[in-house]
């Protein structure tokens, strides 16, 4: 399977890492979630990160990417480097967010997505063999995507809002 380009590669590593917490959501509820900032509010007076990011969520991403990486035969340590890089883009976008006083799962073109891409994009350039081109035009495209995906997903009830 590594005859696929690598631009193909890294967005599935992509979609694996940003649906998996999603998709999870959707088949346990809350259950497990726990929130990783356990309730935490910072010094603005907002949540830290809220809770809609939870331990669950960056287990599943790591655990399911480590997955996808083997199944487009690559080194599962590479898919769960994707996982945990797209996960700390994910976590610092809310963070910004609620520090923007922006709800939980309200839409920031760009402060979503790009953290979320070009973090895991750039730990995984060299395995993946990217080009610092093709991360960013991966990163275009993977915003893109999410933002169709995310209305399809709104759709059939996978996701609680659409962005």
């Amino acid at each position: 399977m590594q005859q696929l380009p690598a631009i193909i590669i890294a967005l599935a590593l992509l979609t694996v890492a940003n649906g998996m917490p999603v998709l999870t959501n959707r088949v346990l509820g809350r259950w497990g979630a726990w929130p990783i900032d356990g309730g935490l509010v910072f010094v603005d007076g907002q949540p830290l990160l809220g809770r809609s990011k939870t331990w669950r969520g960056v287990i599943v991403a790591v655990l399911g990417t480590s997955a996808a990486a083997l199944a487009l035969e690559l080194p599962w340590h590479v898919g769960a480097l994707a996982g945990a890089a797209a996960m700390t883009g994910d976590l610092a976008s809310s963070f910004a967010k609620r520090r923007m006083r922006l709800a939980p799962s309200s839409m920031a073109p760009g402060v979503d997505q790009v953290p979320e891409a070009v973090l895991p994009l750039l730990a995984c350039q060299n395995a993946l063999s990217l080009t610092i081109a093709e991360v960013l035009v991966t990163t275009a495209l993977f915003w893109i995507g999410v933002l169709g995906l995310s209305r399809l997903l709104y759709r059939l009830g996978i996701r609680e809002q659409p962005y």
